[in-house]
Parts: structure tokens; sequence; C-alpha cells
């Protein structure tokens, strides 16, 4: 099916014949242009050759983990909003989900208005890189397993210390008020006044250290810090 020039094109991965069927028909009186795959193998195929807007990927696969396979998009560098369908409800998999690069995650049974207001909503956010791994210079991190690699080993932190690190990997370069910085890695609890944020930058420059490639923690006169790449 060839979408139409403002048609938004999806791709569902859906081994469950009648499900995948009715999930079609439903999105399509919607307004989109659905392509369907039955197996993980076909879905890998045709999210490469194709410039979908939005996976909808069904976990248990006939001939693989659908946790992995949006893991292998990410680390390709397809970075299309993902959509996780699945009927394991635990903690554990809904957060394995969301550490495999996925956007969103729906457990079944679900409601069709529901599905089609998750999907809605991923449109309106669009492509954005969110690598399993981050890495800035020569300094890794992994949100999954909170694995810190500098050049010099693994770096242990604690969990505030790790919290505020992936923030500033994941907004490297940008200079992060102070405000920000303590709304995300802390709370409103604390007093703007402080100077936890201080102290935790001073640990993080520590326990960091200065080996070759390792991106710097800069502090912005008046308004915050950046993580700057040594190059």
């Amino acid at each position: 099916m060839i979408a139409g020039e403002n048609e938004m094109r999806l791709l569902l991965i859906e081994d469950d014949t009648r499900l995948a069927g009715l999930l079609r028909r439903g999105l399509r009186a919607e307004g989109y242009a659905v392509d369907v795959a039955a197996t993980a193998e076909d879905g890998r195929w045709m999210a490469g050759e194709n410039p979908y807007d939005l996976l909808l990927l069904d976990v248990m696969l006939p001939d693989g983990d659908g946790f992995e396979l949006c893991q292998q998009l990410r680390l390709a560098g397809n970075w299309t909003p993902v959509l996780l369908l699945t009927a394991r409800s635990s903690v554990v998999d809904r957060v394995k989900g969301l550490d495999s690069g996925a956007d969103d995650y729906l457990v079944k049974p679900y409601s069709f208005d529901e599905l089609a207001a998750r999907v809605r909503s991923l449109l309106r956010r669009g492509k954005h890189e969110r690598p399993p791994v981050l890495s800035v210079g020569t300094l890794s991190l992994d949100p999954a397993t909170h694995e810190v690699i500098a050049p010099a080993g693994p770096v242990q932190l604690s969990p505030k210390e790790f919290a505020l690190l992936e923030m500033f990997m994941r907004r490297s370069g940008e200079v992060l008020q102070r405000n920000e910085i303590l709304e995300h890695v802390w709370d409103w609890a604390y007093d703007g006044t402080s100077n936890v944020i201080d102290v935790y930058v001073r640990y993080l420059r520590q326990k960091l250290g200065d080996g070759p490639g390792m991106p710097r923690i800069e502090t912005v006169r008046g308004i915050g810090y950046a993580l700057r790449d040594a190059a």
C-alpha cells in the first residue's frame, strides 16, 4: 500500500492474524496507511526499507523477541517511534521494553480507543534519537544496566550521581539551568539556593577523572552547568 502525500504510514508487527486484521482496519478508519508483518524478520526488513512514521510491535513473535527487535532497530540508527503491544504486564517487562528503546508500552487486553490515543501521542512527538547506550567522547553510560565506563574502567556512582550524569549526557553540549537540574534529579522539596548540585557535580568530576577523550563538566557562571566533549 502506498501512503498518500500527507498520510501517516504505520507498520504493525503482529503474528496473530485475526488481531492484526482488526487493528489494521481500525487504524485505516482513523486515516492511517498500515502495513503488516507477521514475523520479526519481516518486520526488521520492512522497517529498514520503508520510511514509517510509527511501529506497533508485538513482543511475542514466532521467530524472535520484540524487545530484541526494538533494540536492534535502535542500534541500526532507526529512530521511528515504537509502541510495544504485549500481554506481559509485569513491571520488569515494562522496564525492559522501555530500556530496549521503545517509546511506549500497551498491555493486552486494551481498548482500540486507548491504542489510537497512544498512536496519536507518539506521532505528535516525531522521531528523536534515543540511543540505548549513551556515549560522549570516551565516556559511556547504559541506562538499563546502570553501568558507566570511562577510559580507566567502570565508574561506581550513587543513584543521584548516575541520574545527574545521565541528564548531562542526554543533553551534551547544552547549558542546563540549575532549576532544571533540581527538578529532574531531585524534586521541589529542595531549595533553589541549595548547593546540592555543586556538591554532586564535584563528586562526578572526582569519580570520572580526566582520561583521554573524556568530556568535562563546565560551570556556566550564574546559569548552571554543561557537559562538553573534549574534542
